[in-house]
């Protein structure tokens, strides 16, 4: 378009008499961005007049004439004038054309603004064959592209996409391959589904491709002037033998990397115009992705970890990659060391802190909560009041056998006076009833206060949101544990049972003192196994070596047992590796 708009400004200014110089300025339309694109003389700048006069134009989208003088004075005569003609197709402004002429009365100035009008519509019907040529090409594009995206499985997509190609571009043949290792292997074939690999015509049409995948260019034969010369020797083998005429052979790509290629026949006397090579060339640059996404998707899935494999031995050992070659490098490294070096074994498990003695504190009869001291968390001394039990009622028993006592006793000196012998053994069992059930209602009322057994902390029972609620005989209220004994229970996983034995040592970090690890050494193994939660464990009981008062029964944390020493590299990899031999004989016939 520039080069034709600098000959169509070279005769328009040589066609009007007294031109002094001129200017064509396109761009996108109505984008009112406009730049110069031809200029006359062309070794000339524009003056800021005529530039003025094109602006002008272009804001008031009509022809515009103005008289200029050589000072710029206004009341100075004319010495030229400026004529600017814009140019629109359809109603859209592209572009403005702009000349500069000697003064002349104004009937003439309209009659060169008419010359440059009817002269702009070669500009506008060339601007116009171009839009709408661009516009058909990606028409085409577009309904080929919808073609190949209209099938799921790759040769379905690809026999379709040459098919298409094939009938709009009026070839005889449209070949698309594929990189299978070094060479270009055809995976469809226009208007056939179903055809012979290994035929001479298919090797050809390979070699072919092959010949455009080394010059990673566009191949066309027979060749057309180019600065830039071209092997065909495949292409022009390929003629000979099959009676191909024209050869167009378009590469694929991919992320910047050949994967395939397309190669077009037609018949001898219809060779490839510029413009249809341009649009296959679109063409393969949006279809080759596209392809090579469904030829991929379209493998099997060994194929596909095969390949991944592949690629990436071909990255680590290939050029470029570097971070990928670093990776590998200090990961070997890695395991080296591990495979070398060596560490304690330890195993891990859920731990929680118990008291070696725990005691119940329970209600001793049925009555109600009047007092509670304590609660848990508490610590208590031996003898200390943990809470009381309702006592009116046995008061008030002891005061009725007391009087019964009282009144037996009248009775038994009465006796004795009178001489009156078995009354007087009678009354004497009576009292020695009495005093008992006297005695029986002391203890209970003792029992009402509840008091700690030993120097300990309470571990459950809170008693002072529930004053006057009822209790029951045997009805557990406090559980007390001792403050300077303890005991560890390590649930340690069946897998990893067999390692552990009594007399090891370990470590324990407790969630209320992560920052300390008390020594521990295993006391007891329960050969018996509790599931919960999924998993299996055996119950595993340890002492503390050096107790701490900052203990608390049902403190949890984490316990290790060192097992003994062994690779770094086993010790991450065991569970692992004797999960998968296990798996594997479960499987095994």
């Amino acid at each position: 378009m520039d080069s034709f708009a600098q000959s169509w400004l070279t005769l328009q200014c040589r066609m009007i008499a007294g031109v002094s110089r001129g200017i064509v300025a396109l761009g996108v339309p109505d984008d009112g961005r406009f730049e110069p694109a031809a200029r006359w003389p062309e070794d000339t700048d524009n003056t800021p007049a005529l530039s003025a006069a094109a602006q002008l134009a272009l804001t008031e989208r009509r022809g515009i004439v103005q008289s200029q003088s050589a000072a710029g004075n206004n009341g100075a005569a004319p010495s030229h004038d400026l004529v600017a003609c814009p140019l629109l197709v359809g109603g859209r402004l592209f572009g403005v054309v702009a000349v500069e002429i000697s003064s002349r009365p104004k009937p003439q100035q309209h009659a060169v603004l008419q010359l440059l009008q009817w002269g702009a519509t070669w500009l506008e019907v060339l601007h116009g064959q171009q839009t709408f040529a661009t516009k058909d090409r990606v028409v085409v594009v577009l309904q080929l592209l919808a073609t190949c995206l209209g099938h799921r499985r790759f040769q379905g997509a690809g026999t379709a996409l040459a098919t298409d190609i094939a009938t709009r571009l009026s070839c005889e043949r449209v070949s698309i391959g594929f990189v299978h290792g070094r060479h270009i292997r055809v995976q469809a074939l226009s208007h056939s589904a179903q055809f012979a690999k290994q035929s001479n015509l298919i090797r050809a049409i390979g070699a072919a491709m092959d010949e455009a995948q080394d010059q990673r260019d566009v191949v066309v034969y027979p060749a057309a002037a180019s600065p830039t010369p071209q092997v065909t020797q495949a292409h022009a083998a390929l003629s000979r033998q099959h009676g191909a005429g024209a050869l167009c052979t378009l590469p694929l790509a991919d992320d910047g990397e050949i994967i395939g290629a397309m190669t077009l026949e037609r018949p001898a006397k219809q060779s490839f115009e510029p413009q249809v090579v341009e649009l296959c060339r679109h063409l393969a640059s949006l279809a080759g992705p596209i392809l090579e996404m469904k030829r991929r998707d379209d493998r099997w899935v060994f194929r596909k970890l095969w390949d991944s494999l592949a690629r990436q031995v071909s990255n680590l050992f290939g050029p470029r990659h570097a971070g990928l070659k670093v990776s590998v490098a200090l990961a070997a490294v890695l395991v080296a060391f591990l495979s070398v070096a060596e560490g304690e074994h330890r195993v891990t498990a859920p731990a929680n802190l118990e008291g070696t003695v725990q005691r119940l504190v329970v209600a001793p009869m049925d009555g109600y909560v009047t007092n509670a001291r304590v609660r848990a968390g508490d610590v208590v001394r031996a003898g200390d009041l943990l809470c009381t039990l309702d006592d009116k009622d046995l008061k008030l028993e002891r005061l009725k056998w007391a009087s019964q006592r009282e009144q037996l006793l009248r009775e038994y000196r009465g006796a004795l006076v009178n001489d009156e012998r078995s009354q007087v053994r009678i009354l004497n069992a009576q009292v020695e009833q009495a005093a008992a059930q006297i005695a029986l209602v002391d203890e209970e009322l003792a029992r009402t206060q509840l008091s700690a057994p030993f120097d300990g902390v309470v571990i459950t029972g809170d008693l002072s949101q529930s004053l006057g609620a009822p209790v029951e005989r045997g009805e557990v209220l406090f559980e007390v544990a001792p403050l300077d004994s303890y005991r560890i229970i390590l649930e340690v996983d069946e897998r990893d049972i067999g390692q552990v034995a009594e007399g090891q040592h370990g470590k324990l970090a407790l969630s209320g003192m992560p920052g300390e690890r008390l020594p521990v050494t295993l006391a007891k193994i329960t050969p018996v196994s509790t599931a919960r939660e999924g998993r299996n464990f055996f119950r595993v009981e340890a002492q503390l070596d050096e107790p701490s008062q900052r203990l608390r029964p049902g403190m949890e944390g984490v316990g290790k047992i060192t097992v003994g020493t062994h690779r770094l590299i086993w010790i991450w990899t065991h569970k692992l590796v004797d999960w998968i031999r296990l798996w594997a004989w479960s499987w095994w016939p």
